[in-house]
Order: structure tokens, then C-alpha cells, then sequence
């Protein structure tokens, strides 16, 4: 299979076979690749150079119409109330493993225990516990907008020494030019504006610092993609490198992950699909200048849309929730070798 890199700071490498299943990524070769502005297509012995647009829509990708019932704060705060009694032991072994977790750490560059280090939406801590195998726990703050989860992070006796907090992705308590490494994992889907969230994590790094947003992708199955439209966020992946962009990061690149049993197929999305990492090129604020915030969780919500949305989304999760097994039940049926 043909691969290419080409120079610059997003010019990452994507490649896409034809499979029986139709366009797929397939292969566990394409874990630790990158997405460019340039990409090999292999159909049979040839292979032709498209040019990747340069801009992403973010309105054309997902129309703004679309109903997404938990990407909504309110909704998320109630959901994890109740799926924090199990997220560590139902959640990530389908989505977000040990394995997972250190790969998609890998390009964040935690190469000085002494770092300062935020980890935005951090939930229960399994992103943490990977964070503090690298960086002193006294000099990381765990920031999350549910208690719920926060209570399971305090309970891990490596996380004791951490900076717990309650906050908003959106809109950080921490001072500009504070952080050496900002890391965000499983909390982008739950950001009403990804751009926002994306700039404060530009605002609070030091010069040279850098962020790493891991989140899921976006699907291709028309089955999965219906399921995950209702039920949050999944960007595409030139939505990512658009947001770092556009707040004023550089260098920045986009690495797939995902689990092994999945053997590199993506057309259902991941949850946990990428890891993308840009760095701070000046200190001071993001350059970009945006409007009042898209959702006021002060404002008070219509207890009936609120439940609809809060069932239909958990409804829709329950989904996300079967793929992972489906796919290992394939995984031990296929024959190696053979794409799933």
C-alpha cells in the first residue's frame, strides 16, 4: 500500500482502499498515520494524487439542523451522573483501552515530569492515570463539568496529589500562557462550539506549548453515521485540523487510533478515533476573535425537551455501545489478513 508525507505543518498522510464493504480504512497499518492536503487513492494496480480542500465546512459536513441530543451540557451532566457507576469498566474497554490511551498520548511529548500539565473534560481519570506516568500528579489539574465523574477520579491512589476541579471546556479558570501541555480526551463530542473550546486551549498554553484533543470520527456507514448524528458529536477529521488552525496553533497533525480488534476500520466511527496535536506559536490569547457562547447552561430548559433528548441520545449511545462487540465477534471470525 502506497504512503506519502508531504512537508509542512498539516500535511498529513491519509489512504483509502476499496473494500468488499465498500470505501473503508482498512489494516492495522494506518494506526500512527496522518490525514494531509494531499492523498494517495490505490484502486487496483494504479494509483492517482487527489488534492484535499484546504477548508472544511463545518455547517456543510453536519448540517446545523441536524438533532444531536447529547451534545447539549445539561443533557451530558445528568447522562454521566448515572453512567459514571459504570464508565471505567463498561466504556473503555470498548472505546478507549490502556493500549489506546498511551498511543494517543504519545505525540502530546510529556518528556519532563516537571511539566504543567491541564487535562480538560478529564471525567474518572483513565486519561490521567496515563498523563501521570510521565508528569509528577502534583503538577496536573483535572478539569471536568461533572462532580459525578470527578468523585471516581479522586478515588485512583495514583491521582491523589492532583488539582481536581469543576469547570467548562468552554471557558477555562486557568490564566493565559499557564500550561505546558493541555490534553483533552472523550470531551470534544460534548463541546456545543469545538472552535471555543479549541481557542481557550491556544489561550491557556505557554509559547511552545502543546495540545492534544483526542476524540471520536466521523462515520461512514449510513447506519452509524444515523445513530451518531443523534447522539453527538463525531467531527470529521479536517474539521479537527480547521479548529487548531483557525485558533493559531502550528504543526499540527492528526494521528488515528483505535482498537485492535477493529483492525483499522473506521466506516463505523470511533469514539476514540484520533489524536490531534498542534503547538503554541506565540504567547498571549488565540488570535481568533468569536462571538458570544452557543449554549447558556445558566438558561432555563423545557423539562419535557430535556428528557426527550436526554432518552433519544441515550438511546443512540446504546448503539456506540454494541458496535465494539460486534466488531470483535468479527475480528474472531474473519480470517487475519482479511478486511472486516
Amino acid at each position: 500500500m502506497a504512503s506519502s508525507l508531504f512537508n509542512g505543518a498539516v500535511n498529513l498522510t491519509l489512504i483509502r482502499q476499496r473494500t468488499s464493504n465498500g470505501l473503508g480504512f482498512v489494516g492495522s497499518d494506518f494506526h500512527g498515520k496522518c490525514l494531509p492536503r494531499m492523498a494517495v487513492f490505490p484502486y487496483g494496480g494504479n494509483s492517482r494524487v487527489k488534492t484535499l480542500s484546504p477548508r472544511c465546512s463545518v455547517s456543510s459536513s453536519r448540517p446545523a439542523s441536524q438533532p444531536r441530543f447529547i451534545q447539549h451540557k445539561q443533557e451530558a451532566f445528568w447522562f454521566y451522573r448515572f453512567l459514571s457507576i459504570v464508565y471505567d469498566h463498561v466504556i473503555n474497554p470498548g472505546h478507549w483501552t490502556e493500549d489506546m490511551r498511551d498511543e494517543a498520548l504519545e505525540p502530546a511529548d510529556l518528556s519532563d515530569r516537571n511539566m504543567t500539565v491541564v487535562d480538560v473534560g478529564g471525567g474518572t481519570g483513565f486519561t490521567t492515570l496515563g498523563i501521570v506516568k510521565h508528569v509528577d500528579a502534583k503538577n496536573v489539574t483535572i478539569l471536568d463539568q461533572s462532580p459525578h465523574q470527578l468523585a471516581k477520579a479522586k478515588e485512583k491512589e495514583p491521582l491523589k496529589e492532583c488539582k481536581i476541579v469543576e469547570g467548562d471546556a468552554e471557558d477555562l479558570l486557568f490564566p493565559t500562557d499557564y500550561a505546558d501541555r493541555y490534553v483533552s480526551a472523550g470531551s470534544i463530542e460534548y463541546w456545543p462550539d469545538p472552535q471555543r473550546g479549541i481557542r481557550e486551549a491556544y489561550r491557556v498554553l505557554k509559547i511552545g506549548g502543546k495540545a492534544c484533543v483526542i476524540g471520536p470520527v466521523y462515520p461512514t456507514y449510513w447506519l452509524s453515521r444515523f445513530f451518531s448524528d443523534l447522539w453527538m458529536l463525531f467531527p470529521k477529521e479536517e474539521e479537527y485540523i480547521e479548529w487548531f488552525e483557525k485558533a493559531g496553533f502550528k504543526d499540527v497533525q492528526l494521528k488515528r487510533i483505535g482498537p485492535k480488534w477493529y483492525r483499522g476500520v473506521r466506516r463505523h466511527g470511533l469514539i476514540m478515533g484520533c489524536s490531534v496535536t498542534g503547538v503554541k506559536k506565540s504567547s498571549g490569547d488565540s488570535p481568533l476573535l468569536l462571538g458570544p457562547k452557543v449554549e447558556d447552561v445558566s438558561k432555563p430548559v423545557n423539562p419535557l425537551v430535556f428528557l426527550v433528548r436526554l432518552i433519544l441520545g441515550a438511546m443512540a449511545g446504546t448503539y456506540y455501545v454494541l458496535v465494539p462487540i460486534y466488531m470483535w465477534l468479527k475480528d474472531q471470525i474473519v480470517p487475519k489478513g482479511r478486511p472486516i
